[in-house]
């Protein structure tokens, strides 16, 4: 009997010492915080995310601030993260220097690594920032643009439909666009801006073409084009804007390939999602801040093979949402 005994509580002890390990591994939690999906755009970011993270054993818990303006809903989320214990948060900022938001990314890293997701973000804090620089991204389709009409051609004109200015892409993006269309002769005659959510895009697409009926091209969010797509369709006009978006979709990829939509920039949303997790692993090393660690631009334009090679999110893809 005692040799039995000895045996079981040898058994027993082993079993302890590897329960904790287990139960360690399956615990590890990364918050990942983003303005919305509504926009196509973060479902691919979402998507590439968890496919990282099930390969790593990782958990996520995904929450949506549900829009641009909502700062006060995302700082929520951001000390809930905190509190939790998470061993991560991944964040895609609702803005880029709002005082209360930054203060609040100071307070909460204190306590939890905080790593910024595709939106520019101004906070010495973060450990480091997965994303492209969204001016280059800006520079890169206006370029093609201005090659297209050199400074001595014809005079075009162009609106931009773009995100909230407290957004950390809005701003660099039309920058870049204009720095790079300064030596051509196609000219932004109006910018208008709104959160990206197919509504408030329709808004300012329906808006920017009642003012400036006579544009040549629609520069706009994956949301503004798609909602271009669909009313253009259904009104007879004599001259239609040549559409051209800022940043990839399903529904923009599917208007490239069908001739809808001349260009977009392709930045990899679903590879920077891998890339995060990666990042947070220290299997891809981060830049030093405000530099940005991310995929190489390619730019995509009707005709170009390339297009159909574009990954993102599966077409019924959704995360759950806490």
């Amino acid at each position: 009997m005692r040799s039995i005994g000895l045996v079981l509580g040898v058994w027993l002890l082993a079993l302890l010492s590897v329960l904790p390990v287990r139960a360690a591994s399956a615990e590890r939690s990364f918050c990942v915080l983003v303005p919305h999906f509504k926009d196509e755009y973060w479902l691919s970011v979402g998507y590439g995310l968890e496919q990282a993270a099930r390969q790593r054993g990782i958990t996520l818990r995904f929450f949506e601030a549900g829009g641009y303006h909502a700062r006060e809903r995302q700082i929520e989320q951001l000390r809930f993260c905190a509190a939790s214990r998470a061993e991560a948060i991944l964040l895609g900022a609702v803005t880029s220097d709002h005082p209360t938001f930054l203060a609040t990314v100071a307070e909460v890293s204190q306590s939890v690594p905080v790593f910024g997701l595709v939106n520019e973000l101004h906070a010495p804090e973060l450990v480091g920032a997965i994303g492209v620089d969204w001016q280059d991204m800006g520079e890169s389709l206006a370029r093609f643009l201005a090659e297209r009409h050199p400074q001595e051609s014809e005079p075009k004109t162009a609106v931009l439909i773009s995100g909230p200015a407290e957004s950390g892409w809005a701003p660099p993006l039309e920058l870049g666009i204009r720095t790079a269309l300064d030596n051509s002769s196609l000219r932004i005659v109006r910018v208008f801006g709104a959160d990206t959510g197919l509504r408030q895009q329709l808004a300012m697409v329906e808006e920017a073409l009642a003012e400036v009926p006579d544009m040549d091209y629609l520069i706009g969010s994956a949301p503004a084009v798609e909602a271009a797509i669909g009313m253009l369709a259904s009104q007879d006009r004599a001259t239609r804007p040549q559409l051209v978006s800022t940043y990839i979709s399903h529904t923009v990829k599917r208007g490239l390939l069908n001739g809808q939509v001349l260009a977009v920039p392709f930045d990899d949303p679903m590879r920077q999602g891998e890339m995060m997790i990666d990042a947070v692993e220290g299997l891809v090393p981060l830049n030093a801040l405000p530099s940005f660690t991310g995929p190489d631009i390619l730019l995509l334009t009707q005709g170009n093979t390339s297009a159909d090679q574009v990954k993102l999110s599966p077409s019924n893809y959704f995360p759950t949402i806490e």
